[in-house]
């Protein structure tokens, strides 16, 4: 038996019911899978990135199909552009059905070196300003193998095409945000500390489809971004969160108010200080304090940018700058930045609508706002919060810091360092932080004792409806728990 007759024969016979070897679904190994999967197919081929696919295949690559025979990997490309990619006013869009998947290691003398993924998926006609129409589904089993250190599609079988006119789909999302009228959904899945989806719905513009790779303004999610920036610092010991901030800025506006020289960095990440949320909603546009500093809670954006000037004094670098040096490339966030970069954003950014459907201008910062407006995408954001989640960016000390409970904002939800924190009970928490400004509605999750994190970015005014239903389908109880406190 040939090597390639002896691994259909195994995909076959795993196909056929023999599922005993498969593996739990939280396993790192069908995470892993899960996440390349995601990859391969949302960035690949939904979004027509062939470079992408031809090197996420191995190049003796067998693909099956009970309709349209065997290819290798130059045919598997050819009709990819041709027939996938070729018309973009009609798109097939493939979505796989998540419960059905499962997957099988393969060993050789006791060391890993592949795996097979099998399951179900749907596909989809996307056309222009209309809804995506259901063409069929079928099973799909891939043999992924591993390549320095690389994981590598070599063999896949597509078969048993289902009639199109007994199928339903089974992605709720879509109708979620049908139900709701929000044009562009951003979604990140990590589970067991790892990006496991991206997931991007809708258009760019209510006509341009968007892309997996899509730059939102992410609203008031810039917050924990510069927090963690500076909290970065700290660790490094060039910051000191209890150091008075007069010593490197002070405000004209309460330059005559001794109340400034009580202000920390401590107090500004959780927003003590005392500011309004902005000087802007006062009738003089003026900045001041509406209580002494630390004695309660109020949420401010402008200690958000308070910490800002004072940090860019003493550093004589922008945040724009730290941020890159601390943050965007250690964690390879090429798509995040604070200041509008109109060669690089203005292919990708999202749109924001208001609940009638006409779009809000597009906000182009030309400095940084510690506190707002920060673009970025599903995946960079994803990869933020699994470098928070890991621990990857600050000693063990300013780490627990930061997730400790440094105030009280209502029932067991408290502000740590940058992020809110909500006391699940049994010793649980989840960190979370939000956003919402015009046209965005945002939000973003970690659940540290499970390894488990959410993204979650509109473009609409009521894109905040959407979130319980997602936070229940991919946190069950843990979501259902944030909510609660939410609501109570």
């Amino acid at each position: 038996m040939t090597k390639q007759l002896g691994i259909i024969f195994l995909i076959l016979f795993l196909s056929a019911g023999n599922l005993n070897a498969q593996i739990d679904k939280n396993s790192p190994l069908f995470l892993e899978l899960k996440k390349q999967d995601s990859l391969f197919f949302e960035r690949g081929f939904n979004n027509c990135d062939l470079a992408y696919l031809e090197k996420s295949m191995d190049e003796n690559l067998k693909f099956y199909h009970d309709n349209g025979g065997f290819q290798d990997k130059k045919l598997f490309l050819e009709r990819t552009k041709q027939n996938i990619c070729g018309n973009p006013d009609q798109k097939p869009i493939r979505k796989v059905i998540e419960s059905s998947v499962e997957v099988f290691p393969l060993y050789n003398n006791g060391e890993l070196y592949g795996a097979i993924q099998t399951g179900e998926h749907q596909f989809f006609t996307r056309e222009k300003n209309k809804k995506d129409v259901l063409g069929g589904e079928t099973k799909f089993t891939s043999v992924w193998t591993k390549k320095d250190g690389n994981w590598m599609m070599s063999d896949v079988l597509s078969y048993d095409h289902g009639d199109p006119s007994h199928t339903k789909s089974t992605d709720n999302l879509e109708q979620l945000l049908k139900d709701n009228n929000i044009p562009t959904l951003g979604l990140g899945i990590i589970q067991d500390g790892k990006l496991t989806q991206i997931k991007v719905y809708g258009t760019l513009d209510g006509k341009k489809i968007a892309p997996y790779n899509s730059l939102f303004n992410v609203a008031s999610l810039t917050k924990p971004v510069t927090a963690m920036t500076v909290l970065r610092l700290v660790s490094l010991r060039k910051w000191n969160l209890d150091e008075p901030l007069y010593k490197y800025f002070t405000d004209p506006d309460i330059a005559k108010d001794p109340r400034s020289k009580k202000l920390t960095t401590r107090l500004v990440m959780s927003h003590q200080t005392g500011f309004p949320n902005w000087r802007w909603m006062n009738k003089d546009n003026k900045l001041n304090f509406e209580f002494d500093p630390g004695t309660k809670y109020q949420y401010s954006g402008e200690g958000f940018e308070y910490l800002r000037k004072a940090i860019e004094n003493k550093f004589h670098k922008s945040l724009e700058e730290l941020a890159k040096e601390f943050i965007f490339q250690p964690l390879g966030m090429k798509d995040t930045g604070y200041i509008w970069n109109e060669k690089k954003n203005a292919e990708r950014i999202v749109i924001g609508f208001d609940k009638d459907g006409k779009p809000y201008d597009i906000v182009k910062n030309k400095t940084a706002n510690a506190a707002d407006d920060l673009v970025t995408s599903v995946e960079d954001y994803s990869k933020f919060l699994m470098a928070v989640m890991n621990n990857e960016l600050l000693s063990p000390a300013v780490f627990e810091d930061m997730r400790t409970k440094q105030i009280e904002t209502k029932k067991n939800k408290y502000f740590g360092l940058g992020f809110e924190i909500y006391d699940l009970g049994n010793n649980e928490i989840a960190l979370s932080h939000g956003g919402s400004d015009k046209g965005v509605n945002t939000i973003a999750f970690i659940l540290p004792k499970t390894k488990q994190g959410l993204v979650i970015f509109t473009n609409a005014d009521n894109g905040y409806k959407i979130y319980e239903p997602i936070m229940n389908q991919y946190f069950g109880t843990a979501g259902k728990k944030i909510v609660e406190i939410e609501t109570n």
